[in-house]
């Protein structure tokens, strides 16, 4: 009897532990909330925006173009973007937002930094309607700051994944991407633009 009570308690208590397993992986993508902006080499926003509190994942991967199934060789009209996964209780879409102007060169409609091209271009691909006005309003407030902003605030399409090995470039390559942001100019020219709110809401930020 014992023997059998035991199993059936250790059944049980298997069955609650599977349970307890599930919910909080469940409920923490039931309160993740999505962003998408375009801001140049994807590989530099990732970077930038896996530094910030409260982002969960970060996607480099293309938008807004002509063709599905875009590659890094064949992306007509698309722009380099990264899809962020947040906890919106641990960081609000205006912050989001805060923090991708002031990663950004927003008055540059001919790229960012050393790539030109369309590609290269900044954007903000809202989710829906609310993100849409958040977007406006944040514009409207840095244009304050700035006597030019081209950045354009569109409602998002199909966001296609990048190639495997653009995903977390600037970990699995970290020298060469250091070189080539320095190289870039990159952080030099978001400093000119913004002062001393040049990175502003990232942790560490590159250099």
């Amino acid at each position: 009897m014992a023997g059998r009570t035991g199993f059936a308690l250790a059944g049980l208590a298997a069955v609650l532990a599977a349970g307890a397993s599930l919910i909080p992986s469940g409920v923490a993508a039931q309160s993740a909330e999505t962003a998408i902006f375009a801001g140049g080499c994807f590989w530099c926003v990732e970077s930038d925006f896996d530094h910030v509190a409260g982002v969960l994942d970060t996607t480099s991967g293309y938008i807004g173009g002509q063709n599905q199934n875009p590659t890094y060789q064949n992306h007509p009209g698309h722009v380099e973007a990264v899809k962020i996964t947040y906890d919106p209780k641990r960081v609000s879409y205006d912050q989001l937002l805060d923090v991708f102007w002031h990663s950004v060169d927003p008055t540059d409609a001919g790229g960012q930094f050393c790539d030109r091209g369309h590609a290269y271009t900044t954007a903000i691909f809202a989710t829906d309607q609310s993100q849409v006005q958040k977007a406006k309003a944040s514009k409207a407030a840095i244009a304050k700051d700035l006597p030019k902003v081209v950045t354009p605030i569109n409602s998002a399409p199909t966001f296609w994944p990048a190639e495997g090995y653009h995903q977390d470039y600037y970990k699995k390559n970290a020298l060469k991407y250091k070189y080539y942001r320095f190289s870039c100019g990159r952080n030099a020219r978001v400093r000119d633009v913004w002062g001393d709110k040049a990175y502003q809401g990232i942790k560490d930020a590159m250099g």
